[in-house]
């Protein structure tokens, strides 16, 4: 592999790198920055979209460096990448900073269109593009923390928001329910606001999450290396272990279970953000003394463990499109979620899994005792899962659909 520097960034080359870079010398494309806050969203949340758009236009990443992270993504993705350190708090002077920073490169890369994620990262990005009169100014919404803000904090985080679509020429919500909430919220015209495809930042690989993939063989060593016998019932959760994605009631839920069923296991794929969004004390106790609550960490495949798994609960307070009720989904589980924006677009409540009232430990434990007890209802749910996700959202048609978007900006 041969490599060649430009500028701030190194391009790593391949047969598609030796196109990219001809097609450059002619003048044929344009360049597209793409930023997010942390690493970890460009290179797993927007997976295999960015190598995908280098086919078209020429792709920067930008995001923090993650020591050494974000390489891994620049190597991954087989694009150019510039590392700009930017905080998930509230940093006013690291911020101003960043921006600074940002302003830099996009005056340098002059770029067609910049296209935030995350946050923060819009924030940023957006008012540091708009300063250096980028053309077109994309922003995609995948979430919006503010909504659990209250007092000085929801009216500064509001006021930061409006700011960010302000400077934004488009802004994407990744769901019909955060479409609502924006217009709703009266945070930008509706004319700027767009959903691609049926929602989804980057959809998902159905190929890659295929339950078919697993060996019965292969799941009994997992299971039985956890602790799992055969005759349990796993739940599973995947994700970060704070308040916002409802452990405390998840918690509190599959307690009441385990005193009607002691067969029952939770498995918990994901790490305590303590110093953003702690668990209550006694909820983190309960983990950490249950013998039937299962914490495997962080992993970066986490499809064993859908596997393995007999039905999902994700119990969150806010989402975007979470890529975790898709995933579970294609693994044909049977999903627990929250009547919020994203998880109601991609669960029928009846059909693919049960929909319940954010923050209603009862009706958390309810749903999970009935899944729990009905076999052949939770069968019948499971079955239809991995269809409901693979006829709406295939990462491919996701990537198709904002390719359009693109191409139909200066028309």
């Amino acid at each position: 592999m041969v490599s060649a520097v430009s500028g701030l960034h190194t391009i790593r080359t391949n047969k598609q790198g030796f196109f990219w870079i001809i097609c450059l010398s002619l003048g044929k494309m344009q360049k597209l920055i793409r930023v997010t806050t942390v690493p970890i969203s460009l290179g797993k949340l927007l997976q295999g979209q960015l190598k995908f758009m280098s086919q078209y236009y020429e792709i920067i990443g930008v995001s923090s460096s993650g020591d050494d992270q974000l390489d891994i993504v620049s190597e991954n993705e087989e694009v150019p990448v510039i590392p700009v350190e930017m905080t998930r708090k509230i940093t006013p002077l690291q911020d101003l900073k960043a921006v600074y920073q940002l302003y830099k490169i996009f005056k340098k890369e002059k770029p067609t269109i910049v296209h935030s994620h995350t946050p923060k990262a819009g924030t940023l990005s957006m008012i540091a593009a708009k300063m250096a009169g980028v053309p077109h100014r994309l922003h995609t919404i995948a979430g919006l923390p503010l909504l659990e803000a209250k007092g000085s904090k929801r009216i500064l985080l509001d006021t930061v928001e409006k700011i960010t679509y302000g400077c934004a020429t488009k802004i994407y919500p990744n769901s019909t329910g955060l479409h609502t909430i924006v217009t709703d919220n009266k945070y930008t015209s509706s004319k700027k606001l767009k959903v691609i495809g049926n929602g989804s930042s980057n959809g998902i690989d159905t190929s890659f999450f295929d339950p078919s993939l697993y060996s019965e063989e292969e799941n009994v060593v997992l299971s039985k290396s956890l602790g799992i016998d055969p005759n349990d019932i796993v739940i599973v959760f995947v994700g970060r272990l704070v308040t916002d994605k409802g452990i405390n009631e998840l918690i509190r839920a599959f307690k009441k279970i385990n005193e009607i069923h002691t067969n029952v296991k939770l498995l918990l794929v994901g790490t305590y953000e303590k110093d953003l969004d702690p668990l209550l004390p006694d909820i983190e106790k309960e983990i950490n003394t249950n013998t039937n609550i299962i914490m495997v960490g962080w992993q970066d495949d986490v499809r064993p463990y859908f596997a393995i798994s007999d039905l999902l609960a994700f119990p969150s307070y806010r989402e975007g499109f979470p890529n975790v009720v898709m995933q579970a989904g294609a693994m044909g589980l049977a999903s627990i979620v929250t009547d919020i924006n994203g998880c109601n677009e991609i669960v029928t409540d009846g059909e693919n899994g049960k929909i319940i009232p954010v923050k209603d430990t009862e009706a958390l434990f309810n749903s999970i005792k009935i899944l729990v007890e009905d076999h052949e209802l939770r069968k019948n749910i499971a079955a239809r899962a991995r269809a409901s996700i693979t006829s709406r959202y295939e990462r491919t048609y996701i990537w198709k659909e904002l390719l359009k978007e693109y191409e139909s900006l200066d028309h």
